[in-house]
């Protein structure tokens, strides 16, 4: 059947990429048209009126969405989660020069100290905010800069001025001082610290360990139309994601090509091999910081993520949902997932993780074995650090 999947150029488009180059959705019997777009909104967009049958979406978009908050209310669905982390924190050349200055350590939460002497020596002597670019205002990006700010005892609303950019538009606009700093996937921060435009001072990780990022949206019509290709599709990128993280280096190179990125492979590849600088040292950021397509269980739609994140949107004012949970359950189709992929993986006894969260490796229990899961901690104020 044929297929129109949109998609935003970035590295964690790779399932994708991998999925059409490696013949996993030809196996399963779709013709897919893979049509690349530069913004969240025009993304958005064209799946809503029908131009796109899927696209890979921010995942709190997908839930802003079918909320109708800024766009055309229609309740979209997802049944796959396209991977974990990828995103970094990178500022100007200037700022960073003033976050090493007032710094008294290299941790997140050193940055964000220093972060809060500059806003306040900045308001104290007339100077306009700090303007800070996120990729949309529903955005696991948008979520993870405010939560850092919040860590710096700033409010993102008034201390710093966030604007609103495509992720390809965003070097360039730093580069010409347009903006002071940006959260972005990658491979834009790479881009930005191996060309001089900026320095990547955080990771998404340091912020949220393994914090899920774009899921597959549809709308939940065409999934009651369309039930089988649905099911053939998530069947293709379960097999597509394990590949690339089983291949990773060498699955990257597919993105370098003009068609996808058209990014220089090294830069694609820089976070993957430990060439990219972080913090106000330098010092290369872990791989581990950076996608994971398919470990630690990354492409199940957890309900819990989707709960947490209309938590976040609660929190920065962008909602007011009561029942979060009878919602996250009409836009995370765990069913779907378990009846596309019983026959392919281990399956979670239940649709959330719990609450607390964990320093390292820990399972659940699944069938017909345990599933492993990665650390999942948040970032935390001094105050919260635990004691020793």
């Amino acid at each position: 059947m044929k297929i129109r999947i949109g998609y935003m150029p970035l590295t964690d488009s790779l399932p994708l990429a991998v999925a059409q180059e490696a013949g996993y959705f030809a196996a399963e019997g779709l013709d897919v048209e893979l049509q690349p777009e530069w913004s969240w909104a025009s993304l958005r967009d064209r799946l809503l009126v029908g131009q796109l049958d899927a696209a890979p979406m921010l995942a709190p978009m997908l839930m802003s969405t079918s909320l109708g908050l800024g766009c055309i209310k229609k309740p979209l669905a997802t049944a796959f989660s396209m991977g974990l982390n990828g995103n970094g924190i990178t500022v100007s050349p200037m700022l960073f020069q003033g976050l090493c200055a007032l710094s008294e350590g290299p941790t997140a939460n050193d940055m964000a100290n220093a972060m809060n002497k500059l806003v306040a020596a900045r308001a104290s002597s007339g100077e306009d905010p700090l303007v800070l670019a996120v990729v949309f205002p529903f955005s696991c990006h948008a979520y993870q800069l405010r939560h850092w700010l919040s860590v710096a005892g700033l409010d993102p609303d008034h201390d710093v001025k966030l604007v609103v950019l495509p992720p390809s538009q965003m070097v360039d606009h730093l580069r010409m001082g347009h903006i002071d700093g940006f959260c972005v996937g990658e491979p834009w921060n790479s881009l930005a610290a191996l060309t001089g435009a900026g320095h990547c001072i955080l990771s998404g990780y340091q912020i949220w360990e393994n914090a899920p990022e774009k899921v597959l949206a549809v709308s939940r019509d065409w999934v009651a139309r369309n039930p089988d290709t649905h099911r053939a599709l998530l069947r293709a990128l379960y097999k597509a994601a394990c590949y690339a993280d089983e291949n990773l280096v060498d699955s990257l190179s597919l993105l370098a090509h003009p068609a996808w990125l058209d990014v220089p492979e090294e830069i694609i590849r820089a976070p993957f091999n430990q060439r990219l600088p972080g913090g106000l040292t330098g010092q290369p950021f872990p791989a581990h910081h950076f996608h994971v397509f398919a470990g630690f269980h990354a492409n199940f739609p957890w309900r819990s993520d989707a709960r947490f994140l209309l938590e976040e949107m609660q929190r920065w004012r962008q909602c007011s949902l009561e029942e979060k949970q009878t919602f996250a359950a009409q836009c995370y189709r765990t069913d779907l997932f378990r009846d596309a992929l019983a026959d392919l993986t281990s399956l979670p006894l239940m649709d959330s993780k719990p609450d607390e969260r964990h320093a390292g490796h820990w399972e659940l229990p699944g069938e017909p074995k345990p599933v492993e899961l990665g650390p999942d901690r948040l970032l935390r104020t001094i105050e919260e650090q635990p004691e020793g």
